[in-house]
């Protein structure tokens, strides 16, 4: 068996052993589990308490499937220990961007079915478009026509959004009359369950220890148990069924509504791009597999990220996407996708501890620690901006301040995006944009005008 393992996935070539391939799979697993929490709660509308009509125990059983389906993909197809998920930013997005979208375009509330299936898909198109792309020079032409300050000013507001919320859900802060405020007082039992939680995952990523936001969680989840906020009911049972969430995606629908949905459509394949490329450029210069510069069977590694998400919106999700936390896997000596595949087989096997997933992810502030500190690791973008050159700086700014500022993730975008290009013309840098530059901002003047109406 292990012969076989080692002569599919080069294991030995790459200098590496079947055994720490399982321990690197292990590893990425135990960085990567949060989002089985996370993902049903933020896309069910429990985290936000602002229901959107997707069930909340079949999108628990679809994360997992997807998830497993993603990373196996990978593995498989570009032998890459790279762990494949729901993307954190790309389900907030879907959330409070393109459900929005959707419902304004339709004419609709967010909470009816068709509202949904427009949304997923808007997703479905997306990975469609990335999939297009993967197999041309234009993923090249694509991603370098919009700078690295813009990217990374991109990731790090999603990460101020993110940790906005999470401190909403903690009780950390209250919005009131439209104005953000203190939560609480610190003896609330929700201000304490997320304060442990989010102390406890503090701890143990500055210790480097693999699984400190599922571990910071956990601890969270023993405390609400002690003080009867959430109910044990068994660790090991049947998953919900995932068939209310499955092949529910219209593609009907966005060609029905092009003019306010398409703009939605290449935004959500952009940010999977974006995600995929630096994580996979991170990960594999971690793991010493980029050569002369170059991504060997990077057009693979994007066919399956990019069959992934579209697999993953039949399957009921928001983008599917490489994860970060990878690099977890790779610092444990993973090297090929055989760690990939272990950590697929762990989404599935997760599966068998639904009744306790579903409690620990039903109750917001255990969820709620798991953001703010997934939003702290986001801000690490900001370092990447070119702060020096203020036709940089100042759009990066406009879009990191923003998107948490309003609320809306396309908003924000929008404005850092939309001003761009403007600058540089202005300052005689026009030269030093890409055509998609200039198009991007069309596209999403043009969104925010119909959205507007």
């Amino acid at each position: 068996m292990n012969d076989r393992l080692d002569a599919f996935f080069r294991i030995s070539a790459a200098g590496s052993s079947v055994r720490t391939e399982v321990i690197a799979g292990l590893s990425t697993f135990a960085a990567m589990a949060y989002i089985i929490c996370v993902q049903p709660a933020l896309l069910s509308g429990v985290m936000g308490g602002h229901p959107t009509g997707m069930p909340f125990g079949a999108l628990l059983t679809t994360t997992c499937i997807m998830s497993a389906f993603g990373s196996i993909l990978m593995g498989v197809v570009a032998n890459y220990p790279i762990g494949l998920a729901p993307g954190m930013g790309s389900n907030f997005f879907f959330v409070f961007n393109v459900l929005g979208g959707c419902a304004a375009a339709t004419g609709m509330a967010i909470g009816t079915p068709e509202v949904w299936h427009a949304a997923l898909g808007v997703v479905l198109l997306s990975g469609v478009l990335f999939l297009a792309v993967s197999f041309t020079n234009l993923r090249k032409s694509l991603l370098n026509s919009i700078s690295p300050s813009m990217k990374n000013a991109i990731a790090a507001g999603l990460g101020l959004f993110i940790a906005t919320l999470g401190l909403k859900n903690g009780h950390i802060i209250r919005i009131e009359e439209g104005q953000l405020m203190l939560g609480t007082a610190l003896t609330d039992p929700a201000v304490i369950i997320f304060g442990a939680g989010l102390v406890v995952i503090a701890v143990l990523l500055i210790r480097r220890i693999p699984g400190g936001i599922l571990i910071g969680m956990g601890a969270g989840a023993l405390i609400a148990l002690a003080w009867g906020k959430i109910e044990f009911t068994g660790i090991c049972g049947l998953p919900a069924n995932p068939m209310p969430v499955v092949a529910k995606a219209d593609v009907a629908a966005v060609f029905r509504h092009a003019a306010e949905l398409i703009p939605l459509v290449v935004i959500c394949m952009f940010m999977d791009i974006f995600d995929t490329m630096g994580t996979v450029i991170g990960v594999g210069t971690n793991a010493g597999l980029i050569r002369n510069g170059e991504l060997p069977r990077a057009e693979r590694v994007f066919a399956a990220d990019s069959v992934a998400t579209i697999v993953g919106a039949v399957g009921g999700h928001s983008t599917v996407t490489s994860y970060v936390e990878s690099t977890v896997g790779v610092e444990a000596g993973g090297r090929t996708g055989l760690t990939a595949v272990v950590v697929g087989i762990c989404f599935l096997l997760a599966l068998i501890f639904f009744p306790v997933i579903s409690s620990v992810a039903g109750y917001a502030p255990i969820t709620s620690s798991a953001l703010v500190a997934v939003g702290a690791m986001m801000m690490r973008n900001v370092t990447d901006i070119d702060w020096q050159d203020y036709s940089e700086a100042i759009p990066a700014f406009l879009i990191i301040a923003g998107i948490p500022l309003s609320s809306s993730i396309i908003g924000g975008i929008a404005v850092g995006l939309c001003i761009y290009p403007v600058i540089k013309l202005l300052a005689g840098k026009g030269r030093e944009l890409g055509w998609f530059s200039y198009l991007t901002a069309v596209l999403l003047l043009l969104y925010l005008g119909m959205a507007g109406r």
